[in-house]
């Protein structure tokens, strides 16, 4: 076989319709795009156009919200952990650290931060440090014998100040 000798399937490549080049054509005069008005023009978007009633998109109400400042966290359940502990891809005598779990391939990036859940079983003592841990992880990883620190969290519940009640007559 040559290079000159490599062709495509017959029918792989059909060329494409010339419209409006004269009426022997077959697409000649109105090029297949009926007969006169907007649509028959070029460069025309009429999506959502509902000929002077009211657009669905406008009678329908408007909801939601989204929060910009919104922390998109990884997720690793604690069964994936004792997986890569298992395959020697995690060493059960470091600290499991985001930047261990990118090196493992566990995760692609951290994004904002790696949080652990408690969906499978853990036998391994391991020493995690991320940026949070539900309930559940958290006493599956301390039941198995290891530790938890969350570096990012829940902010400290500060202690209510009493309100100061002044009596508006003077008294």
């Amino acid at each position: 076989m040559r290079l000159n000798e490599i062709s495509d399937n017959q029918g792989a490549r059909v060329p494409r319709k010339r419209v409006g080049r004269g009426i022997g054509s077959g697409t000649g005069k109105t090029a297949a795009r009926g007969h006169k008005g907007q649509k028959s023009r070029s460069g025309v978007s009429l999506l959502g156009f509902e000929g002077g009633q009211m657009p669905l998109y406008r009678r329908l109400p408007k909801g939601g919200f989204t929060n910009i400042f919104r922390k998109n966290y990884r997720i690793v359940n604690i069964g994936r952990l004792q997986q890569a502990v298992d395959t020697g891809k995690l060493d059960a005598g470091k600290a499991v650290t985001e930047a261990a779990l990118v090196e493992a391939g566990i995760i692609k990036s951290a994004r904002d931060g790696v949080r652990i859940l408690a969906e499978g079983e853990l036998s391994a003592k391991l020493e995690v440090v991320l940026s949070g841990a539900s309930k559940g992880a958290i006493e599956a990883v301390e039941k198995a014998g290891g530790t938890v620190t969350v570096t990012v969290g829940a902010k400290p519940k500060k202690a209510k100040a009493k309100k100061k009640t002044t009596s508006r007559d003077g008294g």
